[in-house]
């Protein structure tokens, strides 16, 4: 087959959950069944790359848009690069399109090629509605497009159960044209790699217990939550939070206010990384945490859960989403339930009351180090005997084949 990948995200400038998917899909793609499969990747950058059976080439066009809302100049220049992207695709068997950044072109590609039309399901608007303050009235076009693409796709591939649920609700998207195909992970890339040398480069103390998050700053993740619970936290520990490319200028805002208060009220140490953490640096972190907390209010699936529990680390997470499919409570950590304060809405009913949970959850694992190591253990192997990212390429190509054959 020749399979075209279209996504905003692409090494190097991979951001989020959906540009890891995209990477070792990719990866994992051109090596199945002895590397029989061509892959052309358009994505949003400057990238270059020709391998054998391997071609990857970034949009970058240079034009600047000059909107009278300067929100707007996001999706226009979104538009464009997806006009782009259609344009470039010839001969190939199958389309697969990643976030609504690559749909309009993956909708384009369909008619002009008249190949199926496949989208993964790493997240969806309606359950994004903070998105607004970044896009302003673009939110409801990025919306509009979104829902066309699921509404005319020939296949929908989502990351979880919860996701599939979704997909089928919010846009009528018939059972039968859906795979649950959940997330992997790199099992020989993600595993336990202690380094001390990293936790002084990032000014953790060695002989204190660290919690850690990593995820970018916005409400999705619920990181001003986590700050919040802080104070709520038994002495004696110290929080990392890696967390930085914030949405917007006014939650960057937001972050730095609320960790200024809570470094204020809390008897534990808090270190904000808000710089992009090398792979091998945040292996390290997480290999020696004692425990990975993850707070989002949305979280369609949390590929950031599996790589901490590939480090044999525990997971606090809330029992949103895809995550109850990830972390089995009481054995790989703890839910958090979390009630918003409408069906994916972006706030939860009780701010403080969630922040208090967090903190609860936590309490109750820093306090049992036996308990920690179990659960880590537990973790590592629930990942290794679940989740890789082989067994997700060949389900991948065995939805792409059932496809191309109707």
């Amino acid at each position: 087959m020749k399979i075209a990948i279209l996504t905003n995200e692409y090494p190097p400038n991979v951001y989020g959950g959906a540009g890891v998917h995209v990477e070792y899909l990719t990866g994992e793609l051109i090596k199945a069944e002895g590397g029989r499969h061509f892959v052309k990747v358009l994505c949003f950058g400057d990238q270059k790359e020709e391998r054998s059976n391997l071609s990857v080439k970034g949009v970058n066009p240079d034009y600047k848009f000059s909107a009278k809302d300067p929100r707007h100049n996001k999706f226009l220049d979104t538009m464009f690069r997806d006009i782009i992207m259609a344009g470039e695709l010839e001969g190939v068997d199958v389309v697969h399109c990643h976030t609504w950044y690559s749909h309009f072109a993956g909708l384009l590609a369909r008619e002009l090629l008249r190949v199926p039309l496949v989208l993964t399901t790493h997240s969806l608007e309606p359950h994004r509605p903070w998105k607004a303050e970044q896009l302003g009235s673009a939110y409801y076009g990025s919306s509009w497009i979104e829902r066309t693409a699921y509404q005319n796709a020939d296949g929908v591939i989502a990351v979880s159960g919860s996701m599939k649920n979704d997909v089928g609700n919010l846009y009528g998207v018939p059972s039968e044209k859906i795979r649950v195909i959940h997330n992997g992970i790199d099992l020989d890339e993600f595993k336990p790699a202690p380094d001390a040398g990293v936790l002084d480069k990032y000014k953790i103390d060695r002989k204190t217990p660290y919690v850690l998050f990593v995820g970018r700053i916005t409400r999705q993740k619920g990181i001003i939550h986590l700050v919040n619970a802080v104070k709520y936290v038994n002495p004696g520990h110290q929080v990392v939070l890696c967390a930085g490319a914030p949405d917007t200028r006014e939650i960057g805002e937001e972050m730095k206010e609320n960790v200024e208060k809570a470094v204020k009220v809390s008897k534990n140490k808090i270190i904000w990384i808000s710089d992009m953490v090398p792979k091998n640096d945040l292996i390290a972190l997480y290999s020696q945490a004692s425990v990975f907390v993850c707070p989002s209010v949305y979280e369609p699936f949390g590929i950031i859960n599996l790589e901490a529990m590939a480090c044999r680390v525990p997971v606090v997470a809330t029992a949103v989403g895809g995550i109850p499919e990830v972390v089995v409570p009481g054995e790989t950590g703890l839910l958090v339930p979390i009630e918003t304060k409408s069906p994916g809405g972006a706030e939860p009913a009780d701010p403080e009351k969630f922040s208090r949970d967090l903190a609860g959850a936590l309490n109750s694992l820093l306090g049992s180090p036996e308990k920690l190591k179990t659960m880590g253990a537990n973790a590592r192997r629930r990942v290794e005997d679940h989740f890789s990212w082989t067994s997700v390429a060949a389900k991948t190509l065995a939805f792409y084949k059932e496809l191309i054959k109707k």
